[in-house]
């Protein structure tokens, strides 16, 4: 979307000579104003530095909004507590893929769209086998969903909106398909297809879970779990797998090759992979010695001279509570009561863990209280999805976001190839000299 023109002015001042400039003050719907300095180096030949972009709007959005003071995230607008509640995982991608919640007619005509698409081509099967069985299921998801491009290459053309559209529709689809065949490749059962007739979450499940042997049928609590996951973790603003994916994009690369970009960015432990490293750490205190240890932990938490962490707790964006966690904390315990895993050892070492930090006034006036992925971590370990394949789930998840950010970039009549400027602080030029010289 263009910006609309703006009346407000910004006046930016230099000590060094430069004359003053004003610049553009921009106003979004909600949250802070934006200074548009695009004319900044062609009218003073300076540019910024943000480092980690915390201050630079790299777009215009109108997908996600998040007030990290407040502790607000926001899809389209819908508060993320009345969608998780209120919605399943499809309809929160049509809302985030299209701008509106279905009604009963859509709603059945996307999730027949869908789930007529779960099925990956069957030569990827062979393709697999190019893998070691000891790979790390994101190293699979990373290969598998850019080879989707050699697959289908009728929908690869991003300035198409109906062959965007096909394969939007078929990245959300396969995901969950992909996801499942590499964690069973790597424990060495067979493939299994999708049912068209369970809900997305529950046929994910099957595919997991389920075996040639006999019939598998995912309980309702867990499929609801895992869909309250996948609605968590649809979209979050500019995060750094989002704008890789549009950063890929803006070369023109089809949308298969972007959002392979996007599943690489997420596998990295400070995004995608928080809640396995949460959930490592856990193991970590458990194999010293469980919840008679926790103490002892929590004080080398405490020591700035020690390199111990407290994975799950606190968030770069959310200054106060992550929303997310409030929802996930309640499905935890659906979870943990459903399946009667709380005396289990780890879970019980995850709740005194929990305890501690709700309590103990070091990390409530830090705010580092529990976030999305401590809970979601837990809730996956106990459905009985390994920890390997954590940031593959949150691929599946994630994927409509991607999608929906891609599209809203190409549409956007402001919409250039990414290239980001920087601060040289090498050295000068020089010639070379000859070589007894050097």
């Amino acid at each position: 979307m263009a910006l609309k023109p703006s009346t407000q002015k910004a006046t930016l001042t230099f000590s060094d000579g430069t004359p003053a400039l004003d610049l553009p003050l921009y106003q979004g719907s909600i949250g802070p104003d934006v200074i548009d300095i695009r004319a900044l180096y062609a009218k003073t030949g300076k540019f910024t530095y943000d480092p980690g972009f915390l201050s630079t709007a790299s777009c215009n959005s109108s997908i996600t909004y998040i007030d990290g003071d407040k502790g607000e995230l926001l899809y389209r607008g819908y508060p993320i507590e009345q969608l998780a509640t209120h919605c399943n995982f499809l309809e929160v991608c049509h809302l985030i893929l299209y701008g509106e919640l279905p009604g009963v007619q859509k709603r059945a005509d996307f999730t027949s769209e869908v789930m007529h698409h779960t099925m990956a081509h069957e030569q990827m099967q062979f393709f697999l086998r190019g893998f070691r069985r000891d790979a790390h299921p994101m190293a699979v998801m990373t290969g598998l969903v850019g080879a989707l491009s050699a697959f289908y290459p009728d929908s690869m053309n991003l300035n198409d909106p109906a062959q965007r559209h096909i394969s939007a529709i078929r990245l959300i689809a396969k995901m969950p398909t992909l996801a499942a065949m590499a964690y069973k490749y790597t424990i060495g059962q067979p493939f299994v297809y999708p049912r068209n007739h369970l809900s997305y979450s529950a046929n994910l499940m099957h595919m997991m879970f389920a075996t040639p042997c006999e019939e598998y049928a995912p309980s309702d609590v867990l499929s609801r779990a895992l869909d309250r996951i996948l609605i968590l973790h649809a979209d979050h603003e500019q995060n750094a797998s989002t704008s890789t994916v549009r950063m890929c994009a803006s070369s023109g690369t089809n949308p298969f090759a972007a959002i392979a970009a996007g599943v690489a960015c997420l596998w990295g432990p400070a995004h995608g992979g928080a809640n396995e490293a949460a959930l490592n750490m856990l193991y970590d205190v458990q194999r010293q010695g469980g919840v008679a240890k926790i103490g002892e932990f929590i004080a080398q938490v405490k020591d700035k001279n020690s390199n111990v962490r407290l994975m799950g707790f606190g968030h770069r964006v959310y200054k106060n509570y992550d929303p997310r966690a409030r929802l996930m904390r309640e499905t935890c315990h659906e979870v943990l009561n459903e399946l009667g895993l709380h005396e289990d050892p780890l879970f019980k070492l995850a709740m005194a863990l929990e305890k501690i930090a709700l309590e103990d006034e070091y990390f409530v006036s830090r705010k580092l209280y529990p976030n999305v992925d401590f809970y979601s971590g837990i809730v996956q370990k106990a459905i009985g999805i390994p920890v390997s394949l954590f940031t593959a789930i949150f691929a599946v998840a994630r994927t409509v976001g991607w999608i929906a950010q891609l599209n809203e970039m190409i549409s956007d009549p402001e919409y250039k190839i990414g290239r980001p400027r920087q601060l040289f602080v090498g050295p000068e030029r020089r010639d070379v000299p000859p070589i007894g010289q050097r």
